[in-house]
């Protein structure tokens, strides 16, 4: 990034980020991570939970950003051993601090479908 006419990076953990955009898709980019995000914003789920709300992902997919989340520190996951064990997944307090920006992207794309295209009740 530019500031003052003098080049910049951010330097995490040996990753170089050349603008503030890069870092936050970074960790929330991708085609599910947002959607994984936008459900655990008001909730905590189970992962059987989660596949029902998010039906056209994978149960492999969501594995694979639930555990990206959970190893940035964005989401928890609470393991209770019961039988049968119950694992719960939650926003962390550093998670929680980006509902605001998944609002704004949320209220983005609701103005365009409106725009755009139609809303059809599916149930």
């Amino acid at each position: 990034m530019i500031i003052n006419e003098k080049e910049y990076v951010f330097d995490m953990n040996g990753k170089k980020f050349h603008c503030a955009m890069d870092i936050t898709m970074h960790f929330i980019g991708g085609k599910w991570k947002t959607v994984v995000l936008w459900y655990l914003r008001n909730k905590t789920y189970r992962f059987g939970e989660l596949k029902k709300k998010i039906p056209d992902i994978t149960e492999k997919m969501l594995s694979l950003q639930l555990k990206a989340l959970e190893k940035d520190g964005i989401i928890k996951r609470d393991v209770y051993a019961e039988v049968p064990l119950r694992v719960e997944y939650s926003l962390t307090k550093f998670g929680r601090t980006l509902i605001p920006v998944l609002e704004e992207i949320a209220g983005w794309g609701r103005q365009l479908g409106e725009k755009k295209g139609n809303m059809e009740q599916v149930s």
